[in-house]
């Protein structure tokens, strides 16, 4: 085989090496960025999906004991602080504007108003965290907390101290996959510091919006599940 021969079947080789994304988030096990995206959408909907049996789990139980005790919970629900469920879910309503916001930056490759709405969206899911403390000490101050303490006036002593359990295990949950969530965007805001994301590359943005999106549509159903099952004083009982 000559010498141009050689060189003529090893020109495709170079052309194949030159084509290859370069992109340093680049994983070799893909074809390309397209297909890296893709792959990690799937996932992040799989796991959603978990987290939707998880939730659904939690939910199936409430709605059973609810029809069991409809007129116990709606009489318990008077203990729920309306106003500040109402103004928590106005706060992560905005929270899940603000991380659209950020995934639209970093979709468009601008640096500093993705650093801004993912600071914004994590001082927003801090401001449901603080209130929800707030709310937690007022049920512990009222001794609502499921347990050997636990006190409620009434005839439905029992059948409160059930709703209190899921109001306590379901909001906690939240609260922890707010947590989480909150870790999740600062490592995004020390990721766009560096400027690791462009309109190339903007994958883990995208990604944890998603879960961000997921947590704050649990929280649309928690609201009027546990705050607004019957009447009550505007403000929570004191």
């Amino acid at each position: 085989m000559s010498d141009a021969d050689t060189l003529s079947h090893s020109l495709p080789a170079a052309s194949a090496v030159e084509e290859e994304p370069s992109h340093p988030a680049y994983r070799h096990q893909f074809d390309d960025m397209a297909q890296q995206f893709e792959a990690s959408h799937l996932g992040m909907w799989v796991f959603l999906i978990t987290e939707i049996m998880f939730f659904g789990g939690l939910f199936g139980g409430y709605t059973i004991y609810r029809s069991l005790y409809h007129e116990a919970f709606a009489d318990t629900s008077q203990y729920m602080n309306i106003v500040l469920g109402a103004f928590n879910t106005s706060v992560l309503i905005a929270s899940s504007l603000t991380m659209a916001l950020a995934v639209h930056a970093a979709q468009t490759g601008l640096q500093k108003p993705l650093v801004r709405f993912l600071l914004a969206t994590m001082a927003l899911g801090s401001v449901f965290l603080v209130i929800k403390y707030f709310e937690y000490s007022e049920k512990f101050h009222h001794h609502h907390f499921p347990g050997p303490n636990f006190h409620y006036e009434g005839p439905w002593a029992r059948q409160a101290e059930i709703l209190f359990s899921f109001y306590f295990v379901m909001t906690g949950m939240h609260a922890l996959h707010m947590v989480v969530g909150i870790g999740l965007l600062s490592y995004l805001v020390w990721k766009a510091s560096k400027r690791v994301f462009d309109a190339t590359y903007y994958t883990p943005v995208e990604m944890i919006g998603l879960y961000w999106h997921f947590v704050d549509i649990v929280w649309i159903f928690l609201f009027p599940l546990l705050y607004l099952i019957g009447p009550h004083h505007m403000g929570g009982h004191s």
